[in-house]
């Protein structure tokens, strides 16, 4: 069985000691869509702390993007995003995807413990902690 993509999105913030940005793809293979739908939103932790979630699929992959950032109520965004990814067919996201399997140069693995490491993708090495 495969870790939902929202417990390793948990995992992977709590273990980088909640990083002010971070930005990564995760296979779809590798998870369970639990996040299906949703392209801008709130995803606070256990100890309070908030990032506004960036989310789009771009097979083979998922792409975050996440910021540090105040409790919001985004739902016209997610709305906005979602509607333009409709009237363009997903075909931009598919290109991404495209792209992101020539241009990833990094691995990382999220411990999910019983469901072993799960590995996410990055363009770059990140510098943990980096505000930009």
């Amino acid at each position: 069985m495969r870790p939902k993509v929202s417990a390793v999105l948990t995992q992977y913030l709590k273990q980088c000691n909640e990083p002010p940005w971070t930005s990564y793809f995760i296979r779809y293979r590798d998870v369970y869509n639990d996040q299906f739908g949703l392209s801008h939103f709130n995803w606070t932790l256990d100890s309070g702390t908030n990032y506004h979630i960036l989310r789009t699929g771009c097979w083979p992959y998922m792409k975050y993007h996440c910021t540090k950032r105040p409790l919001q109520n985004l739902t016209l965004d997610d709305k906005l995003i979602n509607f333009i990814k409709m009237i363009n067919l997903g075909i931009p996201q598919l290109m991404y995807g495209f792209s992101a399997m020539m241009l990833i140069t990094h691995i990382e693995y999220v411990d999910m413990r019983e469901h072993g490491k799960v590995p996410i993708y990055f363009l770059y090495k990140e510098d943990k902690g980096s505000h930009y």
